[in-house]
């Protein structure tokens, strides 16, 4: 088991000066970190924008109430001229842009929706910006997989992007189209590169943590798809919304950041196993897991290094894995009851 002895610090203040009445987009609000960072901006006084292509009524945005509280576009990430307007329009000056296809199952079975999401969806976004004057910041949402497999781990923002199957390569590409408009346009552009996302709210019940939840708390046996033993940064939701904020924020003040990637983490290695066993032990679950060993198409061992957030950024994480896990089980708890 892991080590999970640091205790939670997750208590924000109901104003902050950087996001007090600032005019701020969020595309895929409705997805898993997006509807968290939604709640966290709101709470210390920002006036959030969301752009909404379907309604996801289970959404925590819509769940939590937050969704009334907040500015609405209906439309298409990938509709230049709806980004161009909403931005206008509303006077947007940072931007967050979590909104994907994050399913690495439904890209191998449907790449091409998957390529016009997160590879046309930010360049879109990206043009939409650079024609805008107002938007003064802009974070895209990468993820641990644009690197692709190495032969060295733990992978740090110096390894090269090469994603392999589809999921991968649309995050590799994002990627790189993100740092070509910072290089080129000097647009205010930071990347973010994140573990697993997991915690309260994530309805994709294929996922280990919230498909393994539901099935304890239904007395069924956790399905683990791979051998379990794959390698993955696991990292709770709360605590990527406070990084995505926090580098927003130390943007304003360092422009040497645009076209700068971080990598976010627990710095920890935890097997897909070993997740799911803590899990059943956070529940008092005598259940035992159901490995299938039916995986394929999917990197085997990834973490990352987190050492530049925390010497450039003075970041550190809010939740350990204990913490954040027992979090998100209370949550499936009331949302299942």
């Amino acid at each position: 088991m892991v080590d999970c002895r640091r205790q939670p610090k997750d208590r924000i203040p109901l104003t902050h000066p950087f996001w007090q009445d600032r005019p701020t987009l969020v595309t895929g609000a409705t997805g898993l970190v997006g509807s968290w960072l939604v709640k966290r901006l709101l709470s210390v006084g920002a006036d959030v924008l969301c752009l909404v292509r379907d309604d996801v009524p289970q959404s925590e945005l819509v769940r939590s109430g937050a969704i009334a509280q907040v500015k609405l576009v209906r439309g298409d990430l990938c509709d230049q001229s709806t980004m161009e307007r909403a931005l206008g329009e509303y006077e947007i000056q940072t931007v967050f842009h979590l909104a994907a296809q994050t399913i690495v199952g439904i890209a191998n079975r449907n790449p091409i929706s998957t390529f016009e999401s997160n590879i046309q969806g930010t360049w879109s976004l990206l043009e939409a910006c650079r024609r805008s004057p107002t938007v003064r910041q802009i974070v895209i949402a990468s993820s641990d997989k644009a690197y692709g497999t190495a032969p060295q781990l733990p992978y740090d923002e110096t390894c090269p992007l090469q994603g392999e199957h589809p999921y991968d390569v649309s995050k590799s590409c994002a990627d790189l189209i993100a740092r070509s408009y910072a290089v080129t346009y000097n647009l205010p552009v930071t990347i973010t590169r994140c573990g697993n996302f997991y915690g309260g709210g994530d309805l994709n019940w294929n996922r280990i943590v919230p498909g393994t939840i539901r099935s304890i708390l239904r007395q069924q046996r956790p399905v683990i798809r791979s051998d379990g033993q794959y390698i993955r940064d696991y990292f709770y939701v709360e605590d990527g919304a406070a990084a995505y904020m926090l580098l927003a924020e130390k943007m304003s003040d360092h422009p040497e950041f645009y076209g700068e990637a971080f990598n976010f983490s627990n710095e920890i290695q935890v097997t897909v196993l070993q997740l799911v066993e803590q899990i059943l032990s956070l529940m008092d679950s005598e259940l035992t897991p159901d490995v299938r060993n039916e995986a394929s198409h999917e990197i085997r061992h990834q973490y990352l290094s987190a050492a530049k957030a925390r010497h450039q950024l003075n970041w550190s994480p809010l939740f350990d894995l204990q913490s954040g896990l027992q979090k998100t089980v209370d949550w499936y708890r009331e949302f299942l009851k």
